[in-house]
């Protein structure tokens, strides 16, 4: 491992030194046209032959800006936090449903929750619902064409205000998500911590100087392409990569590889001799290349003095992070209550959570927050008395089973949520109307279809998941005892003979 202030003390022995600390800020950027000229020209090259074939370019090509702008907005969205597998299949439910603005302006908040359940981070879908009623109601139905103005519509920012406006309008703005970040960080050896406003903002001029003018949109795309199928967070695929030439961090791996080849040379001869072979071809090594390693030892793009360039890693030093905070532990009561409805179906009890916050309007099991873990006998009575102060007319002591289903672990981004999950089979028959208040959050009874179709998380799937398991046991379970009530019995499904028949002798058939 070697330390970044060890690395400039031995760029200061180059003959070129003074050139290099003229040029420090040339380290992490791009300020020669030619090799500008050169980058564009070499990502868009692989980018038109390697480029993926997504749903979401092929509607970003109509010739209506409305519609193109519309297409790349919904895809943008959906793209946050979320693998592009994952998002192709809401995308194309989504534009099937609602193809236009003014179709997803006209469409309820409990829809648009529903095709969005299973996508995570609810808001994201809600924003772009109060942003396509904001274009149709105060814009005339005229989506903005620039980056400034897109800023304006709810749950739009830089990164995806510059992807609508390069993409859908050819605007010469460059964009900065994850995946630009890698490739930039990498290709410039920028080391500091990546969520930095220093280095975001380094990345947003980076950014702007490199977005090629003839066809923004393309090269942002490129950009995001490169950084999702090449230049990856674990497996990066080097000798894959169009933009080599150009990378620091390829170039300091290298330049290491060489290193340790002419000391493993020197192994055989004596130690002197070696020192001596080793001073020489280190110096040799850095006049050759005299912009191995930024030469400020106070730079802020750098890897910290502190920590090490980790010669196992190679790229994947770059680009580095400020560890996260680990997300807060919390539990959760949930009951499961069900009940059977005059067509001897099972029907489930759900509520809505408030408009705002976490998982905001979506549908859940009735749940409580437990403040402190205590006894399952505790437990259950703190949720008796929600249960009664919240849903006065669901009665619980007459209900008719009671069992413990078990715990369902799901991670937020900012939670460890462990849901401690029982099922309560009401002996009464209720309506939706008997259990809700003006004051009370709304429910309602809903079949298993029913409850496939709403609007619920993960968190709630996973949940039912569990019960549904758990019910499941215990029909196999009873099952398997059948079976072994008479384990010698015949497995064709006849019945076994009787000993005088097996011994009657066989009369045959005059056919």
């Amino acid at each position: 491992m070697v330390r970044r202030n060890e690395r400039s003390k031995r760029i200061k022995l180059d003959p070129d030194a003074t050139n290099i600390k003229q040029e420090d800020n040339s380290y992490h950027q791009f300020i020669n046209d030619s090799e500008i000229q050169c980058f564009r020209q070499s990502l868009l090259h692989w980018y038109d032959s390697n480029k993926r074939d997504l749903p979401w370019r092929k509607l970003a090509l109509q010739e209506e800006p409305n519609k193109r702008a519309y297409a790349v907005w919904v895809s943008e969205i959906m793209l946050q936090q979320t693998q592009v597998a994952t998002v192709i299949d809401y995308y194309n439910k989504w534009m099937k449903k609602w193809p236009t603005l003014e179709d997803l302006a006209g469409a309820s908040l409990e829809e648009v929750n529903q095709m969005w359940s299973g996508l995570g981070y609810y808001s994201r879908g809600r924003r772009l619902h109060e942003g396509a009623q904001k274009v149709v109601s105060q814009m005339n139905g005229e989506m903005p064409r620039s980056a400034d103005k897109l800023k304006e519509l709810p749950g739009v920012g830089r990164y995806t205000a510059g992807a609508i406006a390069s993409i859908a309008n050819s605007e010469v703005t460059g964009v900065v998500d994850g995946n630009v970040i890698r490739v930039l960080s990498r290709t410039r050896a920028i080391g500091a911590d990546s969520s930095s406003q220093h280095v975001i903002d380094t990345m947003w001029s980076i950014a702007n100087t490199l977005v090629d003018h003839k066809r923004p949109g393309d090269f942002n795309q490129a950009m995001m392409e490169l950084g999702a199928t090449v230049c990856t967070p674990k497996t990066p695929q080097c000798s894959n990569c169009p933009l080599t030439a150009f990378c620091r961090a390829f170039t300091q791996v290298e330049n290491h590889k060489e290193r340790t080849k002419q000391r493993l040379i020197t192994n055989g001869k004596e130690e002197e001799t070696k020192m001596k072979a080793d001073k020489i071809e280190m110096k040799k090594t850095e006049m050759t290349i005299p912009d191995i390693e930024c030469a400020d030892e106070a730079c802020r793009l750098c890897i910290p003095p502190t920590e090490s360039w980790d010669s196992s890693l190679g790229v994947m030093n770059y680009p580095r992070k400020a560890k996260k905070k680990p997300p807060r532990d919390e539990k959760t009561m949930v009951t499961i209550i069900v009940r059977i409805n005059e067509d001897e179906k099972k029907e489930y009890f759900l509520v809505q959570r408030p408009e705002k916050g976490l998982l905001a309007n979506m549908w859940e099991f009735p749940s409580m927050v437990l403040v402190k873990d205590g006894t399952e006998k505790e437990r259950r009575v703190a949720m008796d008395t929600h249960l009664k102060e919240t849903f006065p007319s669901v009665d619980i002591d007459v209900c008719q089973t009671r069992s413990y289903v078990g715990e369902v672990e799901h991670i937020f981004s900012h939670i460890h949520q462990t849901y401690l999950v029982e099922s309560i089979t009401m002996d009464t028959v209720l309506s939706a109307s008997d259990c809700c208040h003006d004051n009370h959050p709304s429910c309602k009874w809903v079949t298993e279809e029913e409850l496939g179709s709403s609007a619920i998380s993960t968190s709630v799937k996973k949940i039912f998941k569990s019960y549904k398991s758990s019910t499941g046991k215990t029909t196999k379970n009873s099952t398997k005892m059948k079976k072994r009530g008479n384990p010698s019995g015949p497995k064709d499904g006849k019945k076994q003979m009787g000993l005088e028949a097996f011994f009657k002798p066989k009369i045959k058939k005059n056919t």
